[in-house]
């Protein structure tokens, strides 16, 4: 049965940040809130975690997996980034947004994109998820939290707990989320690309 945090989403309990990061580093898989719908999480190093989260989100292993990082700082080690990128970055992020980029050597060879040799990354502006990245020290390695079958994401704690707590490790309710995902830019052309429109404006990235 899968533990349920009640964090406080302006000031996240140190105390409970430090044992969600323990069940993180243990293997645990997840529910936390961001700055668009909830997101299911885990280690990025852990294979069998990543390949539970995938089961359970039911998606194969051509899916697009986001990697949630701090800040930008962390982002040259695991995706190729060029000035004019990087300004981008610098100019949306924390934000709603997820970009795909290349992957670098780093970046465990699963998780990138088979055929492209590309990653979706995203600073999310959440203060819950933030304060676990940095106890943790390392990004997560994420998804929206949809159920297989659901038309819809999951933005309420208390449903993801009625459907979840015997299948992930750990529920964080953060309050109600929010019924939209990230809007995905493509940055690997000479130009961005909308991939998909969410929360955040395309406007920012000159689209």
């Amino acid at each position: 049965m899968g533990q349920y945090f009640q964090i406080h989403p302006e000031n996240p309990q140190a105390r409970l940040i430090k044992q969600a990061a323990q069940i993180v580093s243990s293997g645990g898989i997840v529910a936390l809130p961001t700055d668009s719908a909830y997101a299911l999480v885990c280690r990025l190093d852990d294979k069998s975690a990543v390949d539970k989260l995938r089961r359970i989100r039911g998606v194969d292993d051509k899916h697009h997996l986001t990697l949630l990082v701090r800040d930008l700082s962390e982002v040259a080690q695991y995706a190729r980034v060029d000035n004019a990128q990087y300004r981008l970055l610098k100019a949306t992020m924390p934000g709603p947004y997820t970009v795909i980029l290349e992957a670098t050597r780093e970046l465990p060879r699963r998780l990138s994109h088979p055929s492209r040799k590309t990653i979706g990354l995203r600073v999310p502006e959440n203060k819950i998820t933030l304060a676990l990245l940095e106890e943790l020290g390392e990004p997560l390695i994420g998804t929206t939290l949809q159920l297989p079958g659901d038309d819809h994401m999951l933005s309420d704690p208390e449903e993801v707990r009625e459907r979840l707590e015997k299948q992930i490790e750990l529920i964080i309710d953060g309050g109600a989320g929010l019924l939209e995902a990230t809007t995905i830019i493509d940055l690997t052309g000479p130009e961005p690309e909308l991939v998909r429109e969410g929360r955040g404006d395309p406007a920012a990235f000159g689209l």
